[in-house]
Order: structure tokens, then sequence, then C-alpha cells
């Protein structure tokens, strides 16, 4: 008795696990769209890739064909040979022409079966490893027309095998959904290549006009980046180089180390990684003295192992960039927050991409141009930065290291603009210029240490009191000007009066200190030239050291009339 319900269980058990083996045939749509496949999918691994499609024929390998279960249809790099079988069926009284695709075109060997009008079976072999005439039509990835009898059911086969990433997207389709279809993503990768090609031209300008080394190689990692996505998608195979199945995929690996190179060296000198982040730059630096040898000697080697080494040194590289980023954020640099914004979207689109090419996600639209999509928001990102880089270092070029106003070479180019702006818009322009009384003692008694802390801190007590539109300078020396754009007598004035009347109450760090100041204004009446704007608020300066210092006195065109201060204390 125990013998018989051992024995009924075990059938039961061995029929369950037959019914596993079994995948629902997909029902075709009258109008049928594009979909997936991935449900409808029997998979049987070749570890040794000895078997042929007799022996996949045979009873005894079909029942090995096994659903996939909710897994994956991603092996990653993998030596095996997968075979593949999927089933559809056709619900209607009459014949369906449909479309069979796999949307990832870099598969060394694909070979296709199906059946003719006479129940035959043909096979079709294609992959980048033959030319491209092999493909069945002139397209980027796999398509294969076929015919489905009415009322019937047709099973297809499929045998995959490559050195690379080995990814699954069969699909279905009418053929018209996949025109349709087509013809949108044409028009996605027109947009695509031709934000690459914008933003390599635009760099190319820029970097005629300001010729920083970081344009060179912006645009050689923008450059090599649209190549390799070109090889990628497959149109480099189908226009370029249709003949070269070696290129096809030779190109792939070199491009990419290319990329990783103009990438590392794009990096290290836009964020100044020798000087703001040695250790990290030399981090860099070795993995350069690791992709390039590697890179040159791709051609030579077996392709698998090459790719799979720049893959995951593509993970690598995005990490350490990313920490270049950080650093030289925390540094000072404001541009690098684009960079790092630019570098920390590509780490994520490289993860998605790597975990669907091993199989650890789902293999859709999304995931599996992740790593495009990132690609084009980096160089837009990195471009952003480039613009912001540049500025940075122009308004550095302007600013007083020593008080972190902007300095005469600012004030010179910045006091003929707003002059002409005034004139234009008829709004009113004020002038203060400063002096700080008795400087040259402080540096006589004290050091001129003393005197470079006293500079510092009128430049904190000006940058606290003034706001924009104000625009404060160092002019030179113990000298400050101050623009007002927008801004009349009366209301200079008040600005002039607040200045004084704080810097004599402020203890300087036991020192006691009163500035001078000149103001002058613009008048409707009178045309004045910069020089000339700048000579009145300078005599009104020096008016006011001869009447005592620790005051303002405002200058009109002929220095005729002049207010002063209310004395608030002598040094």
């Amino acid at each position: 008795m125990v013998m018989q319900v051992t024995c009924w269980i075990l059938g039961l058990s061995l029929l369950c696990l037959s019914s596993l083996a079994q995948s629902a045939p997909f029902s075709v749509a009258q109008e049928q769209q594009p979909a997936a496949l991935t449900e409808n999918l029997l998979l049987l691994q070749d570890p040794e890739q000895k078997l042929n499609f007799s022996d996949i024929l045979s009873p005894e390998q079909k029942q090995q064909l096994q659903p996939l279960h909710g897994h994956s249809p991603n092996f990653g790099f993998t030596g095996a040979a997968y075979w593949v079988a999927v089933t559809l069926h056709n619900p209607l009284p009459v014949q369906r022409e449909l479309i069979l695709r796999q949307d990832y075109p870099l598969i060394d060997r694909l070979d296709f079966w199906y059946q003719d009008s006479s129940d035959q079976w043909q096979q079709v072999a294609t992959g980048d490893r033959l030319p491209f005439v092999s493909r069945v039509l002139d397209l980027r990835d796999f398509v294969f027309p076929v015919t489905l009898p009415a009322n019937a059911n047709r099973t297809f086969y499929f045998r995959f095998a490559t050195e690379g990433a080995l990814n699954i997207g069969l699909s279905v389709s009418d053929p018209t959904a996949f025109l349709s279809q087509l013809a949108l993503e044409q028009f996605l990768l027109g947009i695509y290549y031709g934000g690459f090609l914008v933003l390599v031209i635009y760099n190319l300008f820029l970097f005629i006009a300001v010729r920083d080394r970081a344009y060179v190689y912006y645009m050689g990692y923008a450059i090599s980046y649209g190549l390799y996505f070109g090889v990628h998608n497959g149109i480099s195979f189908q226009y370029v180089w249709p003949g070269s199945p070696w290129l096809a995929n030779q190109s792939l690996v070199i491009l990419l180390g290319m990329t990783l190179i103009f990438g590392i060296q794009f990096a290290r000198t836009f964020c100044s990684s020798r000087l703001l982040a040695p250790r990290t730059d030399r981090m860099a630096r070795g993995l350069l003295y690791v992709i390039v040898p590697l890179t040159v000697i791709s051609p030579f080697v077996n392709y698998g192992p090459t790719i799979l080494s720049l893959a995951l040194l593509t993970l690598v590289v995005a990490v350490l960039l990313l920490a270049v980023g950080v650093i030289s954020l925390l540094k000072g640099s404001l541009s690098a927050r684009y960079f790092l914004v630019g570098w920390a979207t590509l780490l994520v689109c490289v993860i998605v991409y790597m975990l669907k090419t091993f199989g650890l996600i789902p293999h859709n639209a999304i995931t599996h141009n992740a790593f495009q999509f990132g690609a084009l928001l980096e160089m837009v990102l990195l471009s952003l930065a480039l613009g912001a880089r540049v500025n940075e270092i122009q308004k550095r070029g302007y600013i007083d290291q020593l008080t972190g106003l902007y300095n005469r070479g600012y004030f010179d180019q910045r006091l003929p603009r707003e002059l002409a702006n005034a004139t234009v818009t008829g709004a009113p322009l004020s002038l203060l210029v400063l002096d700080i009384d008795h400087f040259k003692s402080i540096n006589d008694d004290y050091g001129h240490a003393r005197g470079d802390a006293v500079l510092q801190a009128v430049g904190r007590l000006i940058r606290r009191l003034v706001r924009k539109p104000v625009v404060a300078c160092r002019y030179g020396g113990e000298e400050f000007a101050l623009l007002l754009p927008r801004t009349d007598c009366a209301a200079a004035q008040v600005v002039a009066e607040r200045l004084v009347r704080e810097v004599a109450q402020t203890d300087f760090d036991g020192l006691a200190l009163t500035i001078s100041v000149g103001v002058a204004s613009t008048e409707p009446s009178v045309d004045l030239s910069a020089p000339e704007f700048f000579e009145l608020a300078d005599r009104a300066l020096y008016k006011a050291k001869r009447n005592g210092r620790n005051r303002y006195v405002v200058a009109d065109s002929s220095i005729a009339n002049s207010g002063v201060m209310l004395s608030v204390g002598n040094v």
C-alpha cells in the first residue's frame, strides 16, 4: 500500500514537472501591436554548444526546453549557446503575416528555423559574425517575417550564441505596427545622434574661442560615445561596414576603450584633480595604464574577455570620477555641480544597464536604452559644466583675492557698460569711491599683514552692507569703488552715510578706522565718459579728505555742490 501511494505521488510530481515545461502559445490579435514574447519562451542551455537542430526536435531534448518562470532571458557573458522555442497561435480563419524581432543586435550567431508552406523546416543563419547581407531584412535588428496558417499553431526555433552579453529580446507584431514602431525609432535615433552632433559642434566653437584643453577631451569623449552607440545599436554595421563582421565586433571594444580614456582625461582636466585630489588622480592615471593597453591590443585578442573587462572598468571609472567631482565640489568649484550630476546620472544608468545585461532585471525598452539615455544626458550636463567652468574662471580672474570683492579689471570693464545702459534707459547711476583714512600709518606701525587684515575686514563689511545690484570693487591699495545702478544721488548719499558710520563704529581688532567717500551721480543733461565720471567721484573723495576725513562729499559735474557727513568720530 505504501509503495502504491509513493508511486502515485511520484507520478503526480512528474506530471506537474512536465506541465511546467509547457509554455502557453502566444495568441496573435487581429491587429497585433509589438508584444514581448518573454513569457511564452521555452529555453534550453547548451553549455558545450554541441547540439544541432535535429537534436532539439527529438522528444528527449524537447522535454528539456523549459519556460523562464518569471526570470529574465538575459544571461550575461556566457560561453553557452541557448536554444529558444516559441509557439504562436492564430485564432483567425485567415492566414496571418507577422514579424518576429530580436531587438538586441550584438549577437555573434543567431540561427532561426521555421516551417514553410509544405511544412518543411527552413533555416536562416545570421548574426554580427556574418556579413550584413545574411539578414532577412536590411535592418539594424534581427527581423524575421513569418506566416501563420489560419486557425493553427506554429512553433519557431532560435539558437543564440555570442562571446559578449547574451540578451534575448524577442517580440511579435503585424507588419503595419512594426513599420510604425520602426519609423518612430528611426526618428528618435535621429534626434539622439543629432544631439551628440550639436553638442560636439557647439563645444568646438567654444574651444576655438577659449582654447581650453578640457574642450578637446570633451569632444573626444562625446564623439567616442556617439560612435560607440552607433555600433551598439547596429547602425554602423548596417550603414558603415556591412561587409566587415570583424569591424562590427572589434569597433565596439575600441570605441568603448576610447570613451573611457577621453572621459578620464576630461574629468582630470575639468576638476584639476592633480591639484585638488592628488590621490584620486593617481588612481585615475592607474586606470589609464590598464585601459590604454587593453584598447590597443583588443583587435588581436579574444573579444569576449576584452569587452567584459571594459564593461566592468566602465563601472569602476564612473564611480571614481564621481568621487573626483565630489572632491572638486568640496574644494569650492561651483561648476563641479553640473559635473557631479552628470556623472551620477551616468552611473545610475550604467548600473541599470549592467543589471539588465547580467539578467538581474528584465530586458525592455527602458533598461536596454538606459545607458544611451544616461550618456546623452551626461553630455548635456557636462557641456553646461564647461560653460560654468569658463564663467567661473573668468569670474575668478575678476575677483580680488584679498577681499573677495571684484577687482580693478572688472570695474574698468563694468563702468562703461553701466554708463551706456544709464544713457539708453535714462535710469540714474551713482558711483561711490571710498578710501581708508591714514591707511599708510597702519602698514608702517603694525606691518603689512595687519594692513591686509584691515582690508579684508573692510571688504567683509562692504559685502554685508550692500546688496545687488550694487557692484563692489577693490580699486587698488586701500581704495574701493561701488557702482550703484538705478540709484539716484539721494539714495547714494544714504549708502555713503551708512558706510561712513558703520566703519567708524566698528572695532577692527583693536583699531579704530574711518573712511572718506566721494559720491557722483549721472545727470540727464550731462554726457560723461567713464573716465570723466570716475574723476568726479575721485575728486569728491579727495575733497572729503581735505575737509577732515570721516565724511562723504557729493560731486556734480563741476564739483560745485558738496554734502558733508555729520562727523561720527575722528581717527
